[in-house]
């Protein structure tokens, strides 16, 4: 004997729904969070699909296996039109799975997910984000569901880490930045190794982000070499600070790198043994010489620096002459490449814009809790990236001139 097979789902009623929402309107309340109109129509419509969905799974050959429905389940729905009840109908096999309200959800809406994770990749504290969701959308969420959804962004961390890189960048910066990570329950101080570059095209990219425990010349090695490993088979110009055997590192693995160490380095650890009664006048004096129009002239200048200071500053004048092959690197270049590549500024610009979004984080809870943050910040501030550098048509020319086949491009 053939089954009876149960009505259709009365539908959702629209016409219903449209009156619900010009009432709200009249009345001048929001349609969202607490006692908005959005909120039990969305409920209705969930509902409503949800037994569309049973009577779509309960199909004949279902119910000739004995399948029927099995009363229904309810649930607290967190959307970002507030809290909402869905009761999900149940069959006697367990065989039923819904998609509108998958099973075990209890956040629905990829807009909600995308603020929480929007507002945390400005910095803002999970205490904040679920006070802002309360207020703005009437819905509780604890910080360990919060913290879930921040989670999300874990693999795609690990793609960008890990995603191949262009075979060739005119100008790389590498810069390291410092944070403290809580570990056994112990405080611990980490390492954030960044390198920003510029392609042929003259746009900027954040290339790479590793966390170490300390700074060190064997440790960039690793980092430059995963570089190599991502697809990057030339860099042209490296920028560095004056970390100790850190050209080595990247002569290693490009041997026909051409490096220049920070001068705004240099010249704030100069600084540090230059008496403050004397800073100014010594200032005045060692401009001229990373001023210079040209490296002889600079090198003039530096003579006349020696003569004035060497005898109360010793160990300052020898710090520049010993680092000289490496400060005067920016000589070779035109005006325009030289602005960029004599300091780290550009990268520094970069970590400053990190430093406002971490700026509240005291400590952060895990390495990866650290990554996420700056990934999120990184992904916010690239958006701006989308023009070449100002001038870099002119510049790009002038490496082609000095690099030959090394800067193959089309200009």
């Amino acid at each position: 004997m053939k089954k009876k097979v149960p009505p259709p789902t009365e539908p959702f009623d629209y016409e219903l729904a449209k009156q619900k929402v010009r009432e709200q309107f009249r009345t001048g309340k929001s349609l969202y969070g607490k006692d908005g109109a959005f909120a039990p129509l969305l409920q209705d419509m969930l509902n409503s699909i949800l037994e569309g969905e049973m009577e779509g799974h309960l199909d004949e050959e279902e119910r000739d296996t004995g399948n029927r429905k099995n009363g229904k389940s309810k649930k607290l729905l967190k959307t970002s039109s507030g809290n909402i009840e869905v009761s999900t109908p149940r069959d006697r096999l367990s065989s039923f799975e819904p998609e509108i309200v998958k099973k075990r959800e209890t956040i629905m809406a990829q807009t909600l997910e995308d603020k929480i994770i929007g507002l945390y990749s400005l910095g803002t504290s999970l205490r904040d984000i679920s006070a802002h969701i309360k207020e703005t959308y009437d819905t509780d969420i604890s910080a360990a569901t919060l913290s879930a959804i921040t989670d999300k962004v874990i693999p795609l961390v690990k793609e960008w880490q890990q995603r191949p890189l262009e075979a060739l960048y005119c100008i790389v910066w590498l810069d390291a930045m410092y944070y403290k990570v809580k570990e056994d329950g112990r405080t611990q101080t980490r390492c954030v190794y960044n390198i920003l570059g510029i392609n042929k095209e003259g746009q900027k990219d954040v290339l790479g982000m590793y966390v170490s425990q300390s700074e060190g010349a064997n440790i960039w090695l690793g980092v430059i070499n995963d570089l190599k490993q991502r697809g990057i088979g030339d860099i042209l110009i490296a920028c560095i600070d004056n970390l100790k055997g850190f050209d080595e590192a990247i002569r290693t693995i490009y041997p026909e790198t051409e490096v220049q160490t920070c001068v705004v380095h240099q010249i704030r650890n100069s600084l540090k043994y230059v008496a403050s009664k004397d800073q100014k006048q010594f200032m005045t004096e060692l401009k001229p010489v990373y001023r210079a129009d040209n490296e002889g002239q600079a090198l003039d200048e530096l003579a006349k620096l020696k003569e004035k200071w060497e005898k109360k500053y010793p160990m300052v004048i020898n710090s520049w002459e010993n680092n000289w092959p490496k400060l005067s690197t920016y000589f070779k270049y035109p005006a325009g490449i030289r602005k960029l590549i004599y300091t780290t500024n550009t990268i520094e610009g970069y970590h400053r814009q990190i430093r406002k979004v971490t700026k509240n984080k005291g400590v952060f809870t895990s390495d990866m809790a650290l990554l996420k943050l700056i990934y999120l910040a990184t992904e916010r501030i690239a958006r701006k990236w989308t023009m070449p550098l100002q001038g870099w048509a002119v510049s790009a020319s002038q490496l082609k001139i000095i690099f030959g086949d090394r800067m193959k491009t089309d200009l």
